[in-house]
């Protein structure tokens, strides 16, 4: 399984963005996924996560501002980000536990990490 995310870059405070990632080797389905983001100077941090069965959660942070989904059709896991603040800006990861797990509750439970894409909020 590979994960390849896009989408990243530069956007005002208040703007919008959406991140994908993209996974190879198996199907989204019977994944749970989920993004991650680190900021400079900080830990990485979860910020949503969508179970194998597209139930969403999400950390206070970004709840009512960011929206994650799977699009099986491309098979893609994505990220709608509205309401950016300065805040936001990190490199955003997207993860996937193994098939058929349930979601980990921890970032060491996910088994695929892409390499990241870096989203600048100013």
């Amino acid at each position: 399984v590979q994960l390849v995310e896009s989408g990243g870059g530069s956007v005002q405070a208040g703007g919008s963005l959406r991140v994908s990632c993209a996974l190879s080797g198996d199907t989204t389905s019977g994944h749970c996924m989920g993004w991650f983001r680190q900021a400079p100077g900080k830990e990485r941090e979860g910020i949503a996560s969508i179970s194998k069965d597209d139930v969403p959660t999400y950390a206070t942070s970004v709840q009512g501002r960011f929206c994650i989904s799977k699009d099986t059709a491309k098979n893609t896991l994505d990220l709608q980000m509205d309401s950016l603040t300065p805040d936001d800006t990190a490199m955003y990861y997207c993860a996937a536990a193994l098939l058929e797990w349930p979601c980990p509750s921890s970032e060491s439970g996910f088994a695929y990490w892409g390499q990241g894409t870096q989203v600048t909020v100013s």
